[in-house]
């Protein structure tokens, strides 16, 4: 079991995950260790008199692709250990 976590945890790290706010005019890529790898931005989402509009949009981006990662990785230790609660034990 012990080699089966190390190797999920290998997996979890290499994998991307991208999700996008404002109607896909931000669009973030993390990988399974919440180290952001990409950030597009559309051009007609730079709007100077709206910078936090802006800001919002990649927060929102940003949060829902490293939740995305937390989900995989809950869903993948929970087929682990076969749906037992080992209480933050990893």
């Amino acid at each position: 079991m012990q080699q089966e976590l190390m190797r999920m945890q290998e997996e979890q790290k290499a994998k991307v995950y991208t999700a996008s706010s404002g109607g896909g005019m931000v669009t973030a890529s993390v990988n399974g260790e919440h180290t952001l790898m990409n950030l597009e931005i559309k051009p007609e989402a730079v709007d100077p008199e709206d910078v936090e509009m802006l800001q919002d949009m990649v927060i929102a981006a940003v949060n829902q692709a490293m939740r995305a990662a937390d989900e995989d990785a809950a869903n993948n230790m929970s087929r682990l250990t076969g749906g037992l609660n080992l209480g933050g034990l990893f």
